[in-house]
This record gives structure tokens, C-alpha cells and sequence, in this order.
């Protein structure tokens, strides 16, 4: 089975079996955060889901009606995603601010709560850094934004841990929907900073500039004279296109041959990259 669509899918169920878990846990204890936990990976169930589909879709090779392969689908489902969760976020502010107004947490409950946010963060810690380590492998942006959920989920899964412990401490009950709050504040941010990375490459934004300096050094070792440098991103596909001088005695065919070594030596650094050169005499 493909890497990424087998991990994409490891995500699913164990999202799946954290929402069952939360929101029982939940409706037991009362605890708004805890139901906001679980809105949260909701959510991420969804963007597990659009993750699973828009790697299987982006791997499929260019065809007549996308000659240039179906890499950007990840991109519009990283954009989905981040909607979603900043959806999920107003939702947990809106429910948070009338439990303030009224309602009150049973302390009986609290610390199974508090367990159940454990195990959440310790089970979406170790399927976040799967998603990452394979993202990294295959420049996948669908698997990045699931791992980014995940990850993000850890940290609100402990908060909202911490908010119950000081609920059972102090006995002040106010402090869970505040929490809430704060973990929904976290989840706007997390939606703002994957909107922008997952919609910059649907308008062919270039390579960030530390990628395009170590690429204009790899051209300059390998000894081309080249200029019209043009870099773009969709998915996990790279691409690249520029204009090559060389000497005007020289045939076509050697020329084509030089165009195809310098394409080889980039693919030898850059995965998935497809690579557009036009000659001109020098």
C-alpha cells in the first residue's frame, strides 16, 4: 500500500475512536471543553478524510485534461481544511460563552476527563509525527496539514487536562469553559497559518528564497549558463523552468543532451520535480 495513503488512513480510525471517546466523556462529565475536544477532532476526522482522497487523487499521473497532474488537489484540501477549523473554532467560543452565562461541571467527572484528554494527547502524538515523518518523505501538504491538526491537538487535549486539574483543585468551574475558549483561540491560529501555506501555491507563488539560493548554487556547480529562473509548487510536485545558453556550433542534439544531464542532476536533489528548458545561443 502507498505510504501516504497508508498513514492518511491511520489517522481516520484513530480519530474516529477519539471522538467516540471524548464526546462520552463529555456528555458524562458535562465539560465543555472536553465537547469541544471533540468538535476538534471532528474536524480533524474531516481533514483525515479530505487528507486520504486528495493524496490518492494527487498521485495519479498527468492526463489530457491536467497535463500537469493533479498535484494541486492537496492545496485545495489543505484550504478546506483550514476553514473547517476555524468554523469549529467560533463554535467552540459560541458554546463556551453561554456556559459561562449557566451550567455547572460535575467534579465527580472531571478526573476521567482529565484521562481521557491523556490518552487523546499521548495516541495524537504518535500518529502526528507518522503523518510528519511521511510528509517530509514525500513533500505530501494533505499529510502535513493532517499532522499540523494532530500536533495542535496534543497541546489543546493538555490544556484542557490542565483546566479540569485546576477545576478539581480549586473547585472553580468557570475555569473549564475558559479553557475552552483558549483552545479554540489556539485552533483560529493554527486555521490562519494553514490557510496561508495551502492557498500560496494555488497562485504559483515561487520557491521561498533560501530553496531558490540553494538551487541557484546547485545550477552554477553543475556549470550552466542560464537566466529567466521561474519556480513554482503544487502538492508535492516542484517545478522549475529557465532559458540555457549554449555555444551556437553546437548541434541539437548534444544541446539536448546537455538539457537532459542538467534535468537529471536536479532530480537527483529535488523529488518530484519536473524541469522545463529552453536553449538560446550564447
Amino acid at each position: 500500500m502507498n505510504a501516504k495513503v497508508s498513514v492518511a488512513r491511520l489517522s481516520i480510525i484513530s480519530n474516529t475512536a477519539l471522538i467516540i471517546l471524548k464526546t462520552a466523556t463529555g456528555i458524562i462529565s458535562g465539560s465543555v471543553s472536553i465537547i469541544s475536544e471533540a468538535i476538534h477532532s471532528s474536524m480533524d476526522l474531516i481533514a483525515a478524510l479530505i487528507a486520504f482522497f486528495s493524496v490518492k487523487v494527487s498521485d495519479n499521473p498527468p492526463d489530457s485534461r491536467h497535463p500537469y497532474g493533479h498535484g494541486k488537489v492537496e492545496n485545495i484540501s489543505g484550504v478546506i481544511e483550514a476553514m473547517l477549523i476555524f468554523i469549529a473554532a467560533i463554535w467552540i467560543i459560541w458554546e463556551a460563552v453561554k456556559k459561562i452565562k449557566g451550567g455547572a461541571v460535575e467534579l465527580e467527572s472531571v478526573g476521567l476527563g482529565s484521562i481521557v484528554m491523556l490518552i487523546s494527547a499521548l495516541v495524537n502524538t504518535y500518529v502526528s509525527m507518522r503523518l510528519y515523518k511521511v510528509a517530509r518523505e514525500t513533500g505530501s501538504v494533505a499529510l502535513e496539514a493532517d499532522a499540523l491538526h494532530l500536533k495542535t491537538d496534543v497541546y489543546t487535549s493538555l490544556g484542557v487536562a490542565a483546566g479540569l486539574g485546576l477545576i478539581i483543585v480549586t473547585g472553580i468551574e468557570w475555569f473549564d469553559p475558559v479553557v475552552a475558549i483558549l483552545v479554540a483561540i489556539f485552533i483560529i491560529f493554527e486555521s490562519f497559518q494553514l490557510l496561508k501555506k495551502a492557498f500560496s501555491p494555488l497562485l504559483d507563488t515561487a520557491w521561498k528564497d533560501d530553496e531558490i539560493n540553494e538551487l541557484e548554487i546547485k545550477l552554477k556547480d553543475l556549470g550552466v549558463n542560464y537566466h529567466e529562473l521561474r519556480t513554482r509548487v503544487a502538492g508535492n510536485y516542484l517545478f522549475i523552468d529557465l532559458h540555457i545558453q549554449i555555444p551556437e556550433a553546437v548541434s541539437v542534439g548534444d544541446a539536448h543532451r546537455y538539457c537532459d544531464k542538467v534535468e537529471d542532476e536536479l532530480k537527483k536533489v529535488y523529488k518530484n520535480l519536473n524541469v522545463t528548458i529552453h536553449v538560446e545561443p550564447s
